[in-house]
């Protein structure tokens, strides 16, 4: 049947990417196919992609995303028939209606005011679209984020305490209720109500009081491109009860700055999986972007805010999924950067493609951060009291992670950066730090030695849910990439010695590896 595609897809005019013209788009890189297909729809040759996902439905009848695609190219041709066959069928075998009242609107909104839609959809399908989705915990608060099917009043009931909050256009439809006056380390119960009818109840756990020894796991990963056979990971990670999560980069590989509707597809059908709502409505998430979020491959941005200029548009969108503690400087000094803690361990989230250099800017050397973001870290590294400092960065910062000449899209490539914040850390005897990473389509431990301070470890894990693999690094103290898999750092800093245990798991919640790092390889050598 491959073959058969591939034939058919030669035959078509040359408009097609070089992409769909190799044989490892199918079943390689599925994560990129539909959502590449559907730029030619926003390019107005509906045509060809409606023979691109004839030829793909004739081998695979029951692809959910090539049924989604055809309802998109019809509905631009204004054909509603063909469009609603595809939308029954799609339903019939398993998509959420959800995914067409989403939309993107831009491309969907003509068929779902008809009567034709309205009738068929009438009772699949509440106002609750997306979500809830748990974020931004502290000890003593907790965010809920939701998109509904249009602006709408949401109520948030825990215990006797009501939250309130409305879901509005400018953020494409999308709310967040903010629960406050929580007390540390408590299961609360939740009732979550949509114009005053209840529509999902939920529980969460605030986290430990800040600043305080404690007992704790947080989940991390990247390289999470839309893979149907393995969303089952957001049911697997469910199982370890995580503290939080993080999302480290490369989260929807939406590769399309330049195309708003392409990243709203992306978000879209990842929000809609049965899968990652279950996950994402009882652990709290914090996300960074890395390149296939914010450009496409190796992207940067450049020290200026507004260019190119696709750079704050996509920004925003991305504020829209999650709402992280804060997004930078914000307007001032945009980007994905921030931190939060939990107990006594503070983490650094980094931006590392917002700034990003890459010789164009006349600035040298390249930098990777930016002047302020380089500076922000600096200052939170030097008030930070916490036992464990965690630093996360979307990209790799141990020497030679990645090979061959996409290499220097790591911190390879922007040496002074890195070597300027291990000086740092050094001269100011800052203790207890050590990095969390992704990007590269495996899990792995790395160790920096330093002539003038304690060895840096480096954590990585970026092959949530992708099929595309990178070879395990003879360098690395260990590695795995056989299937999908995920990091998980327990931490205990009440013993006497505070320690992270590093552990892997994989997509069957096999435990493939894990390390144990104490706080006094972390401190620097006292000076007689």
């Amino acid at each position: 049947m491959n073959k058969l595609i591939i034939f058919i897809l030669l035959t078509f005019p040359l408009v097609l990417s070089a992409q769909f013209r190799t044989s490892k788009a199918f079943p390689d890189q599925y994560k990129k196919q539909n959502r590449d297909a559907l730029r030619y729809v926003v390019d107005g040759k509906t045509d060809t992609i409606i023979q691109y996902f004839n030829a793909y439905l004739a081998a695979y009848p029951e692809d959910l995303e090539s049924h989604y695609g055809l309802v998109v190219a019809f509905t631009q041709k204004k054909k509603w028939k063909k469009a609603m066959m595809h939308v029954k069928k799609s339903v019939d075998l398993g998509l959420p209606i959800e995914r067409f009242i989403a939309g993107p609107r831009n491309l969907l909104a003509s068929l779902t005011k008809k009567k034709i839609f309205k009738k068929y959809a009438k009772g699949k399908y509440t106002p609750l679209i997306h979500g809830p989705l748990l974020a931004n915990f502290t000890d003593k608060s907790a965010n809920i984020w939701v998109r509904t099917d249009e602006e709408r009043p949401l109520k948030l009931k825990i215990d006797d305490q009501s939250y309130l909050a409305r879901t509005t256009k400018e953020k494409d439809y999308t709310g967040v209720l903010t629960a406050d006056n929580l007390k540390p380390n408590t299961t609360y119960h939740y009732e979550l109500s949509i114009e005053n009818k209840a529509l999902q109840k939920g529980q969460f756990i605030t986290f430990p009081k800040a600043g305080k020894a404690a007992k704790f796991q947080i989940g991390f990963g990247g390289g999470a491109g839309y893979t149907p056979q393995y969303e089952r990971m957001w049911d697997t990670l469910s199982t370890h009860s995580l503290t939080a999560f993080c999302l480290m980069g490369d989260n929807v590989y939406h590769d399309s700055p330049k195309y708003p509707d392409i990243q709203d597809y992306c978000y879209y059908r990842r929000q809609s999986r049965a899968e990652y709502r279950r996950f994402s409505s009882q652990t709290p998430i914090f996300a960074i972007w890395d390149d296939h979020d914010f450009g496409d491959n190796d992207s940067y941005g450049g020290t200026k805010i507004n260019e190119p200029y696709w750079k704050l548009p996509v920004w925003k969108k991305f504020k829209n999924q999650w709402p992280n503690p804060y997004y930078g400087g914000g307007n001032k000094n945009p980007g994905t950067y921030y931190d939060f803690s939990i107990a006594d361990v503070d983490f650094f989230m980094m931006d590392t493609r917002f700034y990003r250099t890459n010789g164009k800017d006349k600035i040298k050397p390249d930098t990777m951060l930016g002047n302020v973001q380089k500076q922000w870290l600096f200052d939170k590294l030097l008030n930070s009291t916490a036992t464990f400092k965690v630093i996360g960065t979307s990209i790799p910062i141990t020497p030679g992670t990645k090979t061959g000449r996409g290499g220097l899209d790591t911190w390879d490539g922007f040496n002074k950066d890195r070597e300027d914040l291990f000086t740092f850390i050094e001269t100011n005897n800052i203790e207890g730090v050590f990095f969390m990473a992704a990007d590269r389509h495996r899990s792995d431990a790395w160790k920096t030695e330093r002539k003038k301070g304690y060895a840096l470890y480096e954590f990585m894990s970026s092959r949530l849910t992708n099929i595309h693999t990178h070879p395990v690094q003879k360098k690395s103290m260990f590695g795995y990439s056989k299937t999908p898999s995920f990091g998980l750092l327990e931490f205990d800093t009440s013993r006497a010695d505070p320690q992270v245990v590093y552990r892997i798991f994989s997509i069957e919640n096999e435990e493939i590896h894990r390390f144990t790092l104490y706080k006094s390889q972390l401190v620097f050598e006292k000076k007689n």
